[in-house]
């Protein structure tokens, strides 16, 4: 009988410590994903100067834009928390496409070697930068779910795991944009 009880006890163990290990790469991989996130956020930001001094050498009266984009820029590199991130990365797409509708403007500018080779990266980065927050909200699924479904939401509330939060769209990057060439 207490063989039986040792060999219960033994089997719940191990399945919570697995259920427990199981939360911990969850979590992990969070981390990574926003690690990843962070990374293309970076990319991005490095590449804006030299995007800005490109389109600064053709359009020089277009004060407003560049300081938009300047401080855009500079709001993503100083934000912390997710929610400062995805607002901050909202205020430097919109300044971007100011950015990009002043070299509509200047048909010298657009085909300029450099500013086509900066644009290319830049459009590259973006899909990184979409494609991070995709696996970053794969994980985030995948941990909340564990967190919430029965039996493990016990594991979860007695180890103090929490909730992620998604890496969400805001109402403006959800209008319908129109591209004219």
């Amino acid at each position: 009988m207490s063989l039986a009880l040792i060999g219960l006890v033994a089997v719940f163990a191990i399945y919570l410590i697995g259920q427990y290990n199981g939360f911990i790469v969850l979590k992990t991989r969070i981390q990574e994903a926003l690690s990843g996130i962070d990374v293309q956020l970076k990319r991005r930001a490095d590449l804006i100067p030299n995007l800005v001094e490109t389109v600064k050498g053709y359009a020089k009266h277009e004060k407003s834009v560049f300081a938009e984009v300047t401080k855009a820029r500079s709001s993503l590199m100083n934000a912390g928390t997710l929610g400062e991130k995805a607002k901050a990365d909202n205020m430097l797409t919109g300044a971007l496409k100011s950015l990009f509708a002043v070299a509509e403007a200047y048909p010298e500018l657009k085909a300029s070697t450099n500013f086509q080779d900066l644009q290319r990266q830049l459009e590259d980065t973006e899909d990184k930068v979409a494609y991070s927050r995709q696996f970053y909200n794969a994980n985030v699924l995948d941990f909340n779910n564990k967190a919430q479904m029965f039996p493990t939401n016990i594991i979860a509330n007695v180890f103090g795991f929490k909730l992620f939060e998604f890496f969400a769209a805001t109402e403006e990057e959800r209008k319908k944009i129109s591209v004219n060439f």
